[in-house]
């Protein structure tokens, strides 16, 4: 297995606050910088000037860097890669020569929309690939000659299965939303589309919002030597905390907690209260949900704490609640995330709390929970601490159920791939059984039990490890061998 990645080993911190360059750092570009065909694009687009990632970005992709880009979401991303693949595909070869990876059919959509603003003049024809529906349009644009392919990596992985789509002509593959991808639950179908790359180098670019520890895993399995630029603002790079706040009901902080937890999906997380009956509480919640969730008390004997912190350090528990008093002395290097169910008393106590993430170079997000009083002493640590709190919209009910569909069915579609033809014809008996249970409520029941069971069975045991990587003994990912040929030729 390559070496993770470790992006701040590679890069200097600018004197811009907030901006990290490689080391070899190229120019900025304005638009009277880019080639003909790329001004006239944006010109197309009715940008006014390039955006800040699109101005550095585009350099390193222009001179055909493998590059790891930290931005967040509505930064200009999007254009940063899509400029410059207009200058390294051909037209006049029907084939696919760029390819993005993204986590959901709707920036899937988005990011092929954009394509054809930028390229439609120049005769470069885009492919959006994506589940839940038909494939025949999809096919025709392969066949009709699709130069870029933009799709989610089940669907793409589909296409290559059956041989509608060849990556052989590939010049560049770009992963876009990398951490969220993963919080999909993609990385089984990335690491099989890695067999249908040609052995020749390929530039691979991964654009990211953060680059966990887990994600700088991921990228160095498909990178070589990356660069790594960061543009994410004035407080957030690699080697830093992204403090978050959601302004919660007092009443309903127990499922705000849950729908939080739905969204962003951690792979680890601390989550801190102040009291052990807090701590009794929130577990019970997250267990009852069916979440892997224990609790660190002071009434814990030695044995039990050990018990339960090598369990969190091989991976085979993901949730650990606790009091700032039972957490002491623990060291978890690759937390991701750390949840402030309560604000702390004391409020120093919070650096105490959010620096628990984000170590060893890592990435972290530190999560408060707050109602409207308790905000007030968020805004006391915020001003005496120098932190930008930013606020994120509560999730709703409508938001969990749209990112729990998305991922069931990405579940779901990989269990079909993987049928063969004698499993298929088994399954075929229950056809009209299905079609009996829709029709009524109590049938609708029963499906929606088998496909929460699936989900959380599925979803919320230990972590998929990356390959080659020692996974936890007696964990599932340890009974599973994933396809092992790499990109390139040694």
């Amino acid at each position: 297995m390559k070496e993770p990645i470790t992006p701040d080993m590679q890069a200097d911190q600018h004197p811009d606050a907030g901006l990290v360059e490689p080391v070899s750092a190229l120019p900025v570009v304005t638009v009277t910088d880019l080639p003909q065909p790329l001004r006239q694009a944006v010109a197309r687009a009715g940008w006014p000037e390039l955006m800040p990632v699109q101005s550095r970005a585009i350099p390193y992709l222009l001179a055909g860097r493998d590059l790891l880009v930290q931005s967040r979401t509505g930064s200009g991303k999007t254009g940063a890669y899509l400029l410059p693949m207009l200058e390294r595909i051909d037209p006049a070869r029907a084939a696919c020569q760029a390819l993005v990876l993204v986590p959901t059919r709707e920036l899937a959509g988005q990011v092929a929309r954009e394509a054809e603003i930028l390229g439609g003049a120049t005769g470069m024809r885009t492919a959006a690939l994506y589940g839940g529906v038909a494939y025949g349009p999809q096919i025709q644009a392969l066949r009709d000659g699709a130069h870029l392919v933009v799709g989610t990596p089940g669907r793409i992985l589909d296409h290559l299965l059956k041989r509608n789509l060849s990556l052989q002509n590939l010049k560049i593959l770009v992963f876009d939303e990398a951490d969220r991808m993963l919080s999909v639950g993609f990385y089984p179908d990335m690491r099989a589309i890695q067999r249908y790359l040609p052995s020749r180098s390929v530039q691979v670019c991964m654009f990211s919002a953060t680059f966990p520890a887990h994600v700088r895993r991921l990228a160095g399995e498909f990178l070589q030597q990356p660069d790594f630029l960061s543009l994410s603002g004035d407080h957030v790079h690699v080697t830093d905390v992204q403090h978050v706040y959601y302004v919660v009901p007092g009443m309903d902080k127990d499922r705000s907690l849950v729908r939080i937890i739905e969204v962003e999906m951690p792979p680890s997380a601390l989550i801190f209260c102040n009291t052990r009956a807090g701590v009794s509480y929130v577990t019970a919640v997250l267990q009852r949900f069916g979440y892997d969730a224990d609790e660190l008390s002071s009434d814990l004997s030695q044995g039990a704490r050990e018990t339960i912190m090598a369990r969190m350090r091989r991976g085979a528990l993901r949730f650990l609640v606790a009091t700032d008093v039972a957490s002491r002395g623990i060291d978890l290097p690759d937390l991701s995330h750390v949840f402030l169910y309560d604000p702390p008393d004391e409020l120093e106590q919070y650096i105490h709390r959010a620096g628990r993430t984000g170590r060893a170079g890592a990435g972290g997000v530190a999560i408060s929970l707050v109602d409207v009083m308790q905000k007030m002493v968020l805004d006391r640590i915020a001003k005496r601490y120098g932190i930008e709190m930013q606020e994120w919209p509560l999730p709703r009910d409508e938001d969990v159920q749209t990112i729990v569909a998305e991922r069931l069915t990405v579940l779901l579609e990989t269990r079909l791939r993987e049928r063969d033809r004698l499993a298929v014809e088994r399954m075929q008996r229950f056809e009209p059984l299905v079609g009996d249970l829709i029709e009524s409520d109590e049938g609708r029941a029963l499906l929606t039990m088998l496909l929460d069971d699936h989900y959380q069975q599925a979803l919320y045991g230990p972590l998929p490890q990356p390959y080659g990587a020692q996974p936890a003994p007696g964990s599932r990912s340890e009974h599973r061998s994933p396809r092992q040929r790499g990109r390139r030729s040694s």
